[in-house]
């Protein structure tokens, strides 16, 4: 047992385990405020907690530029986004397991004249076995971690710039998968056993470090950084896995899960509520702040990982992290 592990162990407490199972109960908080004039980028929006969470804020007056991968669906998303609310639906197209797609996202949603008032991090996948990009990184850790840490990253001055602007990153309590934290001499997954649920834990648990980071670097510009577990929802994650996982997703687990809306009415809240204004680095339930596993809140793991996450993405090797020495 390594000594992180030892410390986590020790950190950990049966509270923390109620009270997440006490949130998981809880129904969001419905925010009334309008978002006219704002502009809301969120990344898969075609289906699940994407298009819902487009057309909750669509509806309440928002213009929207979408990331998404399939150009069809897309396209039919901004004909009924438009159609339907009469506000601005825009998109790109972007495989978000593509270093270089998600770099060239980042350039297109810096340019001038599409100031950011909502960037909400949904695209996600689940795997069952370990699958590599065409950049030679395991699937689910770029998807989940690594596109939303390059568009955070190469997005800070131009979020800075408008002032006001919020970070939403679709989370998961799925990051206690994890539970003895990363493996950051293996991140790749290349000296271990893969699996499905750790891969995706360990993904999930990089957002909430990542966060720790973003948010200090933030902090004091008027932009937020923040996390939600979009709850037990029914989406079309996992159609990657052949047709037995789908069988059993669609007769066995899809049947116990709600509607995306749940999700989208949270993010909505979070997005907009003008009570969160300043609220940064935290980690909600849906709409209920919750305080995250030890593994979560490691600075220290947070520091390293923010360092070879640089090496693994050649975004500036050398650059040191706030308060903590790089070397």
């Amino acid at each position: 047992m390594t000594s992180r592990t030892a410390r986590y162990v020790r950190e950990y407490t049966w509270s923390n385990v109620f009270a997440m199972i006490r949130n998981n109960g809880l129904e969001p908080k419905i925010c009334g405020d309008d978002c006219k004039g704002k502009l809301v980028v969120i990344t898969g929006a075609t289906s699940g907690i994407g298009r819902a969470a487009a057309r909750k804020f669509a509806s309440r007056g928002a213009d929207l530029l979408c990331v998404n991968r399939n150009p069809e669906k897309s396209e039919a998303l901004r004909r009924e986004i438009e159609g339907e609310f009469g506000t601005r639906c825009e998109y790109r197209i972007a495989d978000l397991s593509r270093l270089e797609d998600i770099r060239r996202t980042a350039e297109e949603l810096s340019r001038p004249g599409s100031p950011i008032d909502v960037l909400v991090h949904n695209a996600g996948v689940y795997l069952t076995r370990r699958e590599l990009t065409s950049d030679g990184l395991e699937t689910t850790f770029v998807v989940h971690y690594l596109s939303s840490f390059i568009l955070n990253y190469l997005l800070m001055d131009t979020l800075k710039a408008r002032g006001k602007a919020r970070i939403l990153m679709v989370g998961s309590e799925g990051y206690r998968f994890a539970a003895w934290g990363l493996r950051l001499d293996d991140l790749n997954w290349e000296r271990r056993k893969y699996s499905g649920l750790a891969s995706y834990g360990s993904a999930k648990l990089a957002q909430l470090l990542s966060m720790i980071v973003f948010d200090e670097r933030l902090r004091g510009t008027g932009v937020t950084i923040n996390t939600m577990h979009p709850g037990a929802v029914k989406t079309e994650t996992g159609q990657e896995n052949g047709p037995a996982y789908r069988w059993f997703k669609r007769n066995f687990f899809d049947k116990t899960l709600k509607s995306p809306e749940l999700s989208a009415e949270a993010l909505y809240y979070l997005g907009a509520a003008k009570e969160l204004e300043g609220v940064s680095g935290k980690f909600f339930n849906l709409t209920t702040e919750e305080e995250p596993a030890p593994p979560a809140r490691d600075r220290e793991a947070a520091y390293e990982l923010w360092r070879e996450t640089l090496k693994m993405t050649g975004l500036e090797d050398a650059e040191s992290v706030p308060g903590h020495d790089p070397k």
